[in-house]
């Protein structure tokens, strides 16, 4: 699989997971079909590569502040 598309996708799963209150199942069909359980290990392989890294840290907190701020 294509790391350049894996990550941006992992976390795209991760964010509609931390930001909505949509199911894994939900979640998972808005990727393509994708079984809950891809869902779960995104969420789970980013949370555990946001603690060592900072890079992948600040973009996702300034993806987050773009999100909110296009909801008001």
């Amino acid at each position: 699989r294509n790391a350049e598309i894996t990550l941006p996708r992992q976390v795209a799963m991760y964010l509609c997971r931390e930001i909505t209150d949509l199911s894994l199942p939900k979640i998972g069909k808005l990727f393509g079909n994708r079984h809950y359980s891809t869902v779960v290990h995104a969420v789970e392989k980013i949370e555990e590569q946001l603690r060592y890294d900072e890079n992948l840290y600040e973009n996702i907190e300034t993806i987050k502040v773009k999100l909110n701020s296009k909801k008001k």
